[in-house]
């Protein structure tokens, strides 16, 4: 079975072409090469590949992506407000070293216990949350500057100190 991880959303139309505003956490310089594949789901669980046809950078945490097959804003426009997903293997290949969602995979570490792997990157407004399973239950994790200890990305392992009491929410 492969492995998708959410990218961003496209947001909205642009353009006479049938452009889409892709807005994106994969961190800074970031473009897609025509022929690259990008997957949006159509129904419960069945991704669906959508292949690139033009990228451009629009503004930081946004790209123009044009799509293969649409070439009008009124066929662009049913793909607005969808959530957009890669191949792990590919995000890999794209994402920046400093994007949060780079740390898929990630062992995280509390006093040199290890805790569990970073199975999603989930980024809001205010904060980074990291999905993990501790003893066969989801645990979401805040990752900021009170929490990060450090990152040793060679080693994939990510130093944390949780706020007192936060695992025992979830594990009890």
């Amino acid at each position: 079975m492969e492995n998708y991880t959410r990218i961003g959303k496209f947001v909205a139309t642009f353009g006479v072409k049938g452009d889409l505003i892709l807005v994106h956490h994969l961190g800074e310089d970031v473009l897609f090469k025509q022929g690259q594949v990008l997957f949006m789901e159509e129904g419960k669980g069945k991704m669906i590949p959508h292949f690139i046809a033009r990228c451009k950078s629009r503004a930081n945490g946004e790209l123009l992506i044009g799509l293969d097959g649409i070439d009008a804003p009124e066929q662009a426009k049913k793909w607005t407000r969808r959530e957009v997903w890669l191949l792990e293997t590919d995000l890999r290949k794209i994402a920046s070293a400093s994007a949060p969602v780079s740390l898929l995979g990630f062992e995280v570490l509390e006093n040199d216990k290890v805790l569990g792997l970073v199975e999603e990157v989930i980024e809001q407004p205010t904060q980074v949350l990291l999905r993990l399973t501790i003893q066969q239950k989801e645990v979401l994790i805040p990752l900021h500057e009170q929490t990060l200890v450090k990152v040793e990305r060679k080693k994939k392992k990510l130093h944390v100190v949780l706020p007192e009491g936060l695992l025992d929410i979830y594990l009890t």
